[in-house]
């Protein structure tokens, strides 16, 4: 590990912790020729699942590219940053525990959209605008009743 701040590749680990997510492990380290302390992350290296496109194609599963989606969706609206991780962690456990190597892109998509309705029915329904490619405000409709009725029905 090389320092960020002098380069040289000589430091000790002062701390150790388990993240929250389970998944990692957050280190402080210290470097031995400057003396500065830095934070790094490790993580669970998992074998690689294969996200299947719907041109066929296969890419690596991307938790980045989940995260930058529920940002998007999640953009402007009272969510956390701790409640967004939280959920791509949930993502990420699911397909690796649901899928061995492949996913397909469709499936994904929907297990997204079925942790972003418990999380916020607006960034739902941004986030299946783009996924679906709502064509006009009949989508939208058809995709916000049943959130209207559930919202209606007595607790």
């Amino acid at each position: 590990m090389k320092c960020p701040f002098c380069r040289t590749d000589n430091d000790r680990v002062v701390d150790s912790r388990s993240c929250q997510d389970g998944y990692s492990i957050r280190r402080r380290r210290q470097c031995l020729k400057c003396r500065r302390r830095y934070t790094t992350y490790e993580r669970i290296e998992e074998s690689t699942i294969k996200v299947v496109k719907r041109d066929g194609t296969r890419v690596p599963f991307s938790r980045d590219k989940i995260k930058c989606g529920l940002e998007r969706a999640c953009w402007k609206r009272p969510i956390s940053d701790r409640d967004i991780e939280r959920t791509v962690a949930a993502i990420e456990n699911d397909v690796y525990t649901s899928f061995d190597s492949e996913i397909d892109s469709r499936r994904l998509g929907e297990l997204v959209m079925d942790h972003l309705r418990e999380l916020d029915e607006v960034a739902f329904v941004r986030f299946a605008s783009v996924y679906r490619q709502f064509a006009d405000a009949g989508d939208f409709v058809a995709e916000v009743r049943p959130l209207l009725a559930k919202s209606k029905q007595p607790r």
